[in-house]
């Protein structure tokens, strides 16, 4: 299962719009700001299946149905999904990470900060930020699950989306 992880989207659909037909992903994951722009690639792409968590920019919004973190699991995988804001992210993930962890995921993704990152922690967890699909040209994450594991986590940059 190809997972195709978005953030921090500010209203730039161009970027959302190349990667997801790049990659071809089985199900995107929006992590806020602009919540509407995660909704509108739904709308577009009804085949495939979104999750999406509201940001600190979509505060003003008066219904959101979905909560500011979530736990899913796809194909076996446990996978913590929060904007970052309420994890104070900018200075520290360590709140991030005890949640992560309380809610036995082996995958946390977070936005925010309009940085990339991608690691695994020495005690398996992935840590993805997809960094901001809106700004500086553009990055996301990919992730591919088999058999309940996180076989693959990674960035995509504007450059890369040619290549898929």
């Amino acid at each position: 299962m190809k997972i195709l992880v978005l953030s921090d989207s500010h209203a730039a659909l161009s970027f959302m719009r190349r990667c997801i037909d790049a990659v071809q992903p089985d199900a995107v994951m929006h992590l806020g700001d602009h919540y509407d722009d995660g909704a509108a690639m739904a709308e577009e792409y009804p085949r495939i299946r979104f999750y999406q968590v509201p940001g600190n920019c979509d505060a003003h919004r008066c219904f959101i149905p979905d909560p500011e973190t979530r736990l899913e699991c796809l194909d076996g995988v446990r996978i913590l999904m929060t904007h970052g804001h309420r994890h104070h992210v900018k200075q520290t993930l360590l709140r991030l990470l005890a949640d992560a962890r309380a809610s036995r995921a082996k995958l946390v993704l977070f936005g925010h900060t309009h940085s990339a990152y991608c690691r695994q922690e020495d005690d398996g967890l992935w840590v993805l930020n997809p960094g901001s699909c809106g700004y500086f040209g553009g990055s996301a994450g990919l992730v591919e699950i088999r058999g309940g594991e996180v076989t693959q986590c990674g960035l995509i940059r504007e450059e890369d989306i040619n290549v898929l």
